[in-house]
């Protein structure tokens, strides 16, 4: 049986024994046109219903060549053969834009055509000799050994990519048996990219002085880093004085345990935490990580792309915040109706009419109030809490202090309040104010956290 003809069963084979797809659902395939993303998208609907997929083709144009949008045509054309749903952005970065450039503006939208389309999967179709000019590349800029690990077949947000153990050679014998139409984009050839320098020059150098043993010991060689690289995200696991907490983009450790122990233990632990949370820490940072963790409260440290670290009590946090959302006020939330709900930041409230309690909580996420008028806003300066049961007004700014909310959530924080009277501070304090008898009609307003 010739390569060409044994690339389906064997791609079945390597997608089936390692779950790359582990749940039914949709999956973007990104289809540039050339060789590799052709035969992806052709395998790939070939077992299809194997596996529980339903698949959609995204191109993007990135409008760095002439001729690109008919490209996108033929790409078109072939999606509308396999009878399948079809995106397409021209980008539009010109001649000039970099690999980097083209990388980020690609990603951005094909994460943006997911969401949209609500799909569990983006597959790409990296392959073994990407595979290879990656941990050159990572070693010839000095990455440290988690970087050496190279592409991985899995990604966080349902990125996949399942052609790793096939080679450029193979793929291509596979389209041509199938008189597939592709396209040979001469941008892999031009030697003022990176990569295509690599590809085109450096590696058949070092083949001809090293032998054909190089690109199997590249391989090896990202092979073990990613053994060195899981196993220190097993060590998170184990590490139980760590304190790691992960939610979505932001982790968290106790600050007593990372300047415990030994500086470089601390930065490969930090490094594996951030992993987990989808930032690539570099030593450099992770270092001055370990260092701030020692500081006082309240500090922050910028780490670039959005990302910031605190120290917020007895513990350090990493957190990205996207810069539209760090830069747009929070609006007040004001009810349109008797029911309704809104966001606000990162929590969202819900109110409707219903009958109060016989006893209304102090620190809840949930409350009572006797009637209309009521908003929802951030802090602002001089709002202080009459509590029930209480004696006197407590700052807010104390009351959020004591409750251990980081410094840079603060300002952000919900605060219910009618006219300067501040009403409810949702999971920390109920003011003593606006209660309603029990019994009595009255609106319930319910807060949660969205993270």
């Amino acid at each position: 049986m010739s390569t060409a003809s044994s690339l389906p069963q064997r791609f079945l084979a390597h997608v089936t024994r390692t779950r790359l797809f582990r749940a039914p659902g949709e999956a973007i395939v990104a289809v540039s046109g050339g060789v590799d993303s052709v035969a992806l998208l052709d395998l790939l609907h070939g077992v299809a219903g194997e596996l529980g997929l339903s698949l959609a083709v995204a191109h993007v144009d990135h409008g760095i060549q002439a001729g690109s949008r008919a490209v996108g045509h033929a790409v078109e054309k072939l999606a509308a053969q396999l009878r399948l749903p079809f995106e397409i952005v021209e980008l539009e970065l010109g001649p000039e834009a970099t690999e980097t450039d083209a990388r980020r503006a690609r990603y951005a939208w094909l994460r943006e055509v997911q969401q949209r389309r609500g799909a569990r999967y983006l597959v790409t179709a990296h392959h073994q000799d990407d595979q290879i000019e990656t941990v050159l590349l990572r070693t010839l800029r000095g990455s440290a050994p988690a970087g050496l690990a190279g592409i991985g077949r899995r990604a966080r947000g349902g990125l996949v990519r399942p052609l790793l153990p096939f080679t450029r050679r193979e793929l291509l014998a596979y389209v041509t048996a199938r008189d597939l139409p592709v396209h040979d984009d001469p941008a892999n050839r031009d030697p003022r990219h990176l990569r295509s320098w690599v590809r085109a020059t450096l590696l058949p150098l070092l083949d001809e002085r090293l032998g054909t043993t190089l690109r199997g010991d590249l391989l090896a060689l990202g092979r073990h880093a990613a053994s060195d690289r899981a196993a220190w995200d097993r060590v998170l696991d184990r590490t139980p004085d760590l304190g790691l907490v992960v939610q979505g983009e932001s982790f968290a450790v106790a600050r007593a345990s990372v300047c415990g122990y030994d500086n470089a233990l601390s930065v490969a632990l930090l490094r594996a935490a951030a992993r987990r949370a989808g930032l690539v820490l570099g030593p450099t940072r992770a270092r001055r990580l370990v260092a701030l963790a020692g500081g006082q409260s309240g500090r922050r440290l910028p780490l670039g792309g959005g990302w910031s670290a605190e120290v917020a009590f007895d513990t350090l946090r990493v957190f990205r915040q996207a810069k539209a959302e760090s830069d747009r006020a929070l609006e007040a939330v004001r009810p349109s109706g008797a029911t309704g709900s809104a966001r606000f930041g990162e929590f969202e409230i819900t109110w409707s009419p219903a009958a109060a309690p016989e006893r209304i909580e102090r620190a809840t996420w949930t409350t009572w109030v006797d009637g209309a008028g009521w908003e929802l806003r951030p802090p602002e300066a001089g709002d202080a809490v009459v509590p029930i049961g209480g004696v006197g007004h407590r700052p807010l700014r104390r009351l959020l202090m004591e409750a251990r909310v980081p410094r840079s959530e603060r300002s952000r924080y919900p605060v219910v309040s009618r006219g300067k009277t501040v009403l409810w501070v949702p999971g920390i304090c109920r003011s003593a104010e606006a209660l309603p008898a029990p019994g009595t009609r009255a609106v319930r307003l319910d807060v949660t956290e969205c993270r």
